[in-house]
């Protein structure tokens, strides 16, 4: 699977976009009010991809468990401690609603977190490459 997202900034407009195997969707994301930038922030962004592969996976597992899932909930959040400082003290959280009981939500979510793509990225320290 190839993953890609583009940002255009100008201070005529500014758009984002992702992609997943050639398949495109525009995000909506506010420029800055100075016009140059993102009015959201990478670290803000990095903490929704964590929440969101998180949240994702959830329901992929609890499908393959065929454990039913009525809501998830999941916060990320992260210190980032100064300029071209890297992210310290990253945690999240969630909560499953369920029918489930209590012990089968709890390995639903210990699953989860073993399995889910961007936490396992960090976790193993990626090349990230300037070209």
């Amino acid at each position: 699977m190839k993953i890609t997202a583009t940002v255009r900034s100008s201070p005529q407009a500014h758009e984002a976009h992702v992609a997943t195997n050639g398949v495109a969707q525009t995000l909506p994301v506010p420029a800055k009010s100075t016009g140059q930038g993102s009015a959201v922030n990478g670290g803000e962004f990095l903490m929704l991809a964590l929440a969101t592969c998180y949240c994702n996976d959830v329901y992929r597992e609890a499908e393959r468990l065929h454990i039913p899932v009525e809501a998830v909930h999941v916060e990320a959040s992260a210190d980032f401690p100064g300029r071209g400082l890297a992210a310290t003290n990253i945690r999240y959280y969630a909560r499953i609603t369920s029918s489930a009981p209590d012990d089968v939500i709890a390995a639903l979510l210990r699953q989860t977190d073993a399995v889910a793509e961007v936490q396992s990225t960090l976790r193993s320290g990626a090349v990230v490459r300037f070209e």
